[in-house]
């Protein structure tokens, strides 16, 4: 089995990566080098979270031979000692003298070889090649060379903020050391900057994650609740949808005025075209149509940088549109369907009937989800087993939120986390040790990636499905799954009494815990903001309970959905309004298409746009 679990992991990890990378981005239309980065970035971090739990039951193979290693050189001299062994409930299941050896057996030199690849490389990207690539993709220079200066220039400060933290770092260990410092002591610094970074975000994220998940389930199973967040959308997003319309008409006023200032035999005149070729058709034939009428000899031709900013306005302006007109279908196909699963459930016929012909029936839906199978599902199955889930996802949160709580007690281990792993090492149960690790740190790694891919910083990142993130947003939450991932797995190692910076065990470490080096160069790090700095996740999931996150965006005109709020409660009726209107749209276009059998009979979807509108928190 050496080898094989390794490498099916890391098969299975690649292609979830590549599934995510194809749901929130564009595998044709973006640059290859955005997804390749992007790709690699999820991909790697993924791997650690997978990998690690092998790490750990490996680490108890290598205690188990160590400990016979000791027994065998030593004497007995103790009777009594050995007789107290024999009498432990808890007996080896090992032959004497021998360690089993796990099922997934990787050789310590690969774990160390693969860690450290694994991990430069994703620090690599993180730290220098994914923020210059960010500058890169959303440059609106309009050669390579120009877009590398931009990245340089914008990159600058960004560097040189992290070059003064680790002088700083560098400064405080070499006069604890007395300016004896190693090429490993160096190495250590780097890394437990980047963690002690990651670590502070990492418990900001955890702490929304551990009640939000949970909640969101729960409160999934109540139709009403789901439905009138449905609205809430809907009004939130038609309201986007009229911004950025308006914001692409500006620009393209903008483009049309410098498309006609600028001449066909004028030196700038290739990238007006090159801007030309970015804006959508219908923009692109009204110019064609009214450059003569609109050519005048008074206004000047703009300068490159005044074309250079107007780029990058349009790729940005053209973007957020189109952002928001797929969300806006999408919205609207979710409220029809939330709307007749409530017809559906006060009918006494148990058949769901959709109040729109599906586009769509394959085979699937003809021979196995069939009407009759879809209501059972909607109307019986789905509520009972998401307050299941939100109930056993419930028990999670509580169990990570008292292990970050008592994980720096070692005797006696309060750590749920660590009393499981610690009974499972000593019957040398590979499969329980890697089953809890897996669990663990694979709700740990939900709760903190569903918030990076749910938060939104207005328009600059926000992780948009259906193939709709732009290039900016995609490099940025790979950074973030780089800075965030290596932190969280020290933090679940520390919860279970494997990373002896922590937990001060003498016993054989994790190769991935040996390779950060010794954390005890920075001694109020390790002894105090590793162990102490994590119980924080107790008041923000306390904060979270209480949306008074979500409260402090709606006092500043950032609309959240909150039950107890009367102007939340008005866009929810402007919401219900939007869906009748659409519907009857909807209804109208669909009798002219069959009485005109889709000639000219297409009407308008509405004053907000219709099918074009957009709505997504």
């Amino acid at each position: 089995m050496s080898g094989a679990a390794l490498a099916v992991v890391v098969v299975v990890v690649f292609f979830l990566a590549l599934y995510l990378l194809q749901r929130y981005g564009d595998l044709w239309k973006q640059q290859r080098l955005v997804l390749f980065g992007t790709l690699l970035s999820w991909y790697l971090c993924f791997l650690i979270v997978f990998i690690l739990p092998l790490d750990v039951s490996m680490a108890v193979y290598n205690q188990c031979n160590s400990n016979i290693t000791n027994t065998t050189t030593a004497t007995p001299t103790n009777p009594s000692s050995r007789s107290e062994a024999n009498l432990s409930p808890f007996p080896s299941m090992s032959p004497p003298g021998k360690c089993e050896e796990p099922w997934t057996y990787i050789p310590n030199d690969t774990l160390e070889v693969f860690w450290r690849v694994v991990y430069w490389t994703s620090q690599f990207l993180t730290w220098l090649l994914l923020p210059f690539m960010q500058s890169y993709a959303r440059s609106g220079a309009f050669s390579v060379v120009g877009k590398i200066k931009t990245a340089l220039i914008e990159n600058a400060l960004y560097y040189g903020s992290y070059l003064l933290i680790f002088i700083a770092l560098l400064i405080y260990v070499a006069v604890q050391l007395k300016w004896k410092l190693t090429l490993a002591d160096l190495q250590t610094i780097g890394i437990t900057a980047a963690n002690t970074w990651g670590l502070f975000l990492l418990v900001l994220l955890l702490g929304y994650g551990l009640v939000e998940i949970p909640r969101s389930y729960w409160l999934s199973s109540s139709h009403n609740y789901v439905l009138s967040k449905s609205y809430f959308k809907v009004a939130k997003m038609a309201t986007e949808k009229a911004e950025a319309d308006e914001k692409l008409a500006d620009v393209m006023e903008e483009v049309a005025g410098i498309h006609a200032s600028v001449r066909q035999n004028h030196f700038l005149r290739k990238y007006v075209d090159i801007i030309l070729t970015k804006c959508p058709t219908k923009y692109q034939e009204e110019m064609g149509i009214n450059v003569e009428i609109s050519r005048v000899d008074q206004n000047a031709p703009p300068t490159k940088r005044v074309l250079v900013k107007l780029h990058e306005k349009v790729v940005s302006a053209v973007q957020r549109h189109n952002q928001t007109q797929v969300q806006w279908s999408i919205l609207l196909e979710q409220a029809f369907h939330l709307e007749d699963v409530a017809k559906s459930r006060n009918s006494s016929l148990r058949h769901f009937t959709h109040s729109f012909p599906l586009a769509h029936r394959g085979w699937i839906r003809r021979f196995i989800y069939t009407p009759t199978v879809e209501w059972f599902w909607e109307c019986v199955l789905r509520q009972g087993l998401c307050r299941l889930l939100a109930v056993l996802l419930c028990l999670l949160s509580a169990a990570v939120i008292w292990s970050e709580c008592t994980f720096f007690s070692t005797h006696p281990a309060l750590s749920l986390f660590a009393v499981f792993i610690q009974l499972a090492e000593k019957w040398y149960n590979y499969h329980c040790i890697e089953m809890v690790c897996f669990v663990g740190i694979l709700f740990m790694c939900v709760c903190v990636y569903s918030t990076v891919f749910r938060i939104r910083f207005f328009n600059y990142y926000y992780l948009v499905p259906h193939h709709q993130t732009d290039a900016y947003s995609l490099l940025f939450s790979g950074m973030l799954f780089c800075r965030l991932t290596p932190p969280l797995c020290l933090n679940f190692l520390g919860m279970i009494h494997m990373d002896s910076a922590i937990s001060h065990k003498n016993r054989v470490q994790t190769s991935y815990t040996s390779i950060m080096g010794s954390m005890q160069l920075l001694s109020f790090i390790s002894d105090g903001f590793y162990i102490y700095y994590p119980m924080l996740v107790l008041l923000l999931c306390f904060a979270t309970y209480y949306n008074l996150g979500s409260r402090c965006l709606n006092l500043l005109g950032f609309h959240q959905y909150i039950t107890d709020d009367d102007l939340i409660s008005d866009l929810v009726d402007e919401g219900r309004e939007l869906i009748k209107r659409e519907g009857k749209d909807k209804e109208l276009k669909m009798e002219r298409i069959e009485d005109g059998r889709g000639g000219s009979g297409m009407v308008s979807m509405g004053p907000l746009g219709g099918t074009e509108l957009v709505t997504l928190s």
